[in-house]
This record gives structure tokens, C-alpha cells and sequence, in this order.
């Protein structure tokens, strides 16, 4: 697929014209001096626990918060009135994506202009800090409302945080990554993402097993959030010892670090941003949808046990966790945009019909329904992770992909489980869910059919003037 000036390839082909017109430099040029593809593998064993850890703590609070979404409503807000309790749960869940954004320009503006690592550091503890302070907030039945603001103040903090956590984890990643292997590298910040919300739910079930549900309910929800804290300290020890990519020292040492990425991403690279954001949508909205809607779903609308959708959902992402990696090696030798495109086509006509099957009141229905859309949402993460950051030259990667991917998490991707759980009340049909993980695959379905294939080219370097 050749590139086109009119697809965000050929924009990033404008962003990175070098100044003065000269022809434009491949940092992996560059970087061969640095590193080569066997020093960078080796590079990797410490660089992908690093990345992993930090990302694990981020999805790890996410996934624990729609897990434990029932126990929490009942614990920060009015349990006389259930749905509305739920309804409120999510709405604080979609105010934490508010300061997404803000946190994605300012973490991304250092991390552009002073290196991903120390940026990154500082990202974890803030992240596990705040997933901690969840776990020792007062309830509603100790401070009334006051447990509830709290809890946003909270959920603001982590927004604020994660802005610069899913971006610099993947920039950091990407840059390391062999030249050939950038979808396979990548692809591992959705697999620790995954294998988050995947202990986040195992450790529920266990707790719901081993100490009972009314239990669980009554203080016990709060041990997974005390992890996050442990993990966030280990998370910093790692990072800190990361030297920074091969991409950025090249950038660095050739000057070519831009004083303002923020006002050069948004003067130069505004085409890329709005395909990356089109990107998102059906990634956030979907990531959304399978790992906080969907054990409160099964739960309150489909009627399985606490249990039993803990292991529906267990089950579900272990089958995500396996798939992403060869869906990511798939698209280092096919590309990124078949992926993408398959992903969202099986969204769009097959997430209806798979609810139904969801909803048929059979535990191995449910799982074999989760299954399916989870294979849905690998084939859109195997690609994707590294489609995102190839858009951009590296002085300006980690603030653009900040500023797209955090806008439309925040748009699209933080109101999933508000909305999803509105269209049921609105609707009345317990499968309406289905239609807004439709539409934000059909708009990213769109955006990639349109889109420029970025993976068999090398990483930009930098930004024209």
C-alpha cells in the first residue's frame, strides 16, 4: 500500500520534512549506531517488565473498578437505590477520562522534551499512589456524600496520571523495538494491559470464593487497590534503571529535540492526529466495553452470579492475552490496517447477535460469546499499538499520541460504561450495548480504510519548521 499525500502517511511525510528542506532522516538510521537488532532484543528483557509494570498498575485499578463496580456503588454511594448507585459509579468512572487529556499534553510535552524514562517514573507512582488512596477512602455509611466526592477527587488524580501512561508505555516499546518486530513489541503494553484486568478479576473471584460475598462487599474490596501501591514501587525501581530509547538519544544527540512539540504537533502533524484519534475510538470503546461494562452487565442485566461472571470474564481475557501477540507478529508481515479493518467488521456485525448468545442464561455460552469478541478486540490491538505511534517523528511522538489517544479515550472510551448501561434503561433492550460498540467500530473502520500503511516503513525522525 503505497503512501498518499492525503493519508496520515503522507502527512507524517510532511510533519517529518526536515528544515530547510533537506531530505528527511530515519531515526533507525540514526539509531544503528547505538543499538542493533540483537543489542535491542537484549535491551527488551529489561525495557518490556519495565513498560509492562507501570501499564499493569494503570489497567489493574481500571480493571478492579469495573470488576468491583456493584460493591463500590454500594460502598461510595446510596445502596437504596441500586441502578441509580451503579449509574453513579460509572459517571464518577467517565470523570477520572476528564483529565486524560491535560495529563496526555503535559506528561507527553516532557516526555518529548526531556526523554521517556523519568517520565514515565514519575507517571507510576502517581498512578499506584492514587489506586492505593481508593483503598482507604471511607464509605457512605461513615461520611455520607463526602465518600463520593472523595472518590472523584481520587479518580481526577488517576485521569491526570494515565494521560502519560498508555503512550509513553507504547512510545517507549516502539522505539525500542527491531525495525521488523515493532507490531510484536507493541503489542505486549495490551497483553500486560489485559493480563491487568485479568488478575484485577481473578483476585475478585478469589476473594468472593475464599471470604464470601458479603464479605467482599464489606471491607474486603479494598485489598486488590493496597497491591497497586506495591506494585507501583516496583514499577519505579525498574523504570529507573531503563537508559532512554535509541530514538530519542539519536534525536538528542543530533539536536533535534523540538522546544515546543505541543505547538509543533498541533501546527504540523494535524492530520496525523485526527487519524490516530479515529484509530482510538473503537479501541477505547471496546477496551471499555469488554473489561468495566462487562462484569456488571452480566451481573445486573444477564443475571449470572458474581462468580460466574468473574470467570466469564477471566476466561475471556485469558483468550485475548493469548491472541494479541500473534495478531501483532501478523501484522509486522501483513500489515497493520488488515488487522484493523477485520477487527472492526466483526464489531459491527457480529456484536449483536454474540450478546443474545451472552444473554442466553448458559455459562459456557457466555464464555464462548465473550471469546468472540475478544478476538475481535486482539486483531485490533495486535496492529494498533504500533499503527498509533508510527504516525509521528520521534520529537514529537509521545505528545501527539498523548493528545489523540487521550481525547478520544476521553470522548468515546470513558462514557462506554454510562452510556452502555443508559441505552439499556432508554431502550429497554438488555442488547443495546451492542450498538454503541457497533457504531465505534464503524467510524474507526472508516478511518482505517482511509488510512496510510505504516508497517513496513521506518520511524521518522523530526518535525519540519
Amino acid at each position: 500500500m503505497a503512501g498518499t499525500p492525503n493519508g496520515p502517511g503522507g502527512q507524517a511525510g510532511a510533519v517529518t520534512a526536515s528544515v530547510g528542506g533537506t531530505p528527511e532522516e530515519s531515526v533507525e538510521e540514526t539509531a544503528q549506531g547505538i543499538e542493533s537488532d540483537a543489542e535491542r532484543w537484549r535491551a527488551l528483557r529489561r525495557v518490556l517488565p519495565a513498560a509492562g509494570v507501570g501499564h499493569f498498575v494503570e489497567w489493574f485499578d481500571f480493571g478492579l473498578y469495573g470488576t468491583l463496580a456493584t460493591v463500590l456503588s454500594q460502598n461510595f454511594f446510596d445502596k437504596d437505590n441500586p441502578g441509580s448507585a451503579l449509574l453513579s459509579t460509572f459517571a464518577v468512572f467517565a470523570v477520572g477520562f476528564v483529565m486524560r487529556p491535560i495529563g496526555g499534553m503535559f506528561w507527553g510535552s516532557l516526555g518529548d522534551r526531556h526523554g521517556r524514562k523519568n517520565v514515565l517514573a514519575t507517571v507510576i507512582i502517581l498512578t499506584s499512589a492514587s489506586t492505593f488512596l481508593i483503598g482507604v477512602l471511607p464509605t457512605y455509611a461513615q461520611v455520607g456524600v463526602w465518600a463520593s466526592v472523595l472518590l472523584v477527587v481520587v479518580r481526577l488524580l488517576q485521569g491526570f496520571a494515565a494521560g502519560g501512561e498508555s503512550s509513553g508505555a507504547t512510545t517507549l516499546l516502539l522505539e525500542y523495538a527491531p525495525s521488523r518486530r515493532r507490531g510484536f513489541v507493541t503489542s505486549f503494553i495490551d497483553v500486560f494491559g489485559f493480563l491487568a484486568f485479568l488478575a484485577g478479576a481473578g483476585l475478585s473471584l478469589l476473594l468472593s470464593a475464599t471470604l464470601g460475598e458479603d464479605v467482599l462487599d464489606a471491607w474486603a474490596w479494598r485489598i486488590p487497590f493496597w497491591v497497586a501501591l506495591i506494585l507501583g514501587l516496583i514499577g519505579l525501581y525498574l523504570r529507573l534503571k531503563l537508559e532512554d530509547t535509541p530514538e530519542f538519544l539519536a534525536t538528542q544527540a543530533t539536536q533535534k529535540v523540538t522546544a515546543s512539540p505541543l505547538r509543533d504537533s498541533f501546527r504540523t502533524a494535524w492530520k496525523a492526529l485526527l487519524f490516530c484519534v479515529g484509530f482510538v475510538v473503537v479501541k477505547s470503546v471496546g477496551h471499555w466495553m469488554l473489561q468495566t461494562f462487562m462484569p456488571s452487565y452480566l451481573q445486573s442485566d444477564l443475571n449470572y452470579n458474581q462468580t460466574q461472571s468473574f470467570q466469564v470474564t477471566v476466561i475471556g481475557f485469558a483468550v485475548i492475552v493469548v491472541l494479541v501477540p500473534f495478531m501483532g507478529m501478523l501484522s509486522d508481515r501483513i500489515g497493520r490496517r488488515p488487522l484493523m479493518i477485520a477487527g472492526c467488521a466483526g464489531f459491527v456485525l457480529l456484536s449483536y447477535p454474540t450478546l443474545v448468545l451472552m444473554g442466553s442464561g448458559h455459562f459456557w455460552a457466555a464464555v464462548a460469546a465473550m471469546s468472540i469478541l475478544g478476538v475481535f478486540m486482539a486483531a485490533i490491538d495486535g496492529a494498533i499499538n504500533a499503527a498509533m505511534p508510527e504516525l509521528f517523528p520521534t520529537n514529537i511522538r509521545y505528545g501527539s499520541m498523548s493528545i489523540a489517544y487521550n481525547i478520544a479515550v476521553a470522548v468515546f472510551g470513558g462514557i462506554t460504561p454510562y452510556v452502555s448501561t443508559w441505552l439499556i434503561s432508554a431502550t429497554h433492550n438488555t442488547y443495546a450495548p451492542a450498538f454503541y460498540i457497533g457504531a465505534a467500530a464503524l467510524i474507526s473502520g472508516v478511518v482505517f480504510v482511509l488510512a496510510h500503511e505504516t508497517a513496513h516503513e521506518p520511524l521518522r525522525s523530526r518535525t519540519g519548521e
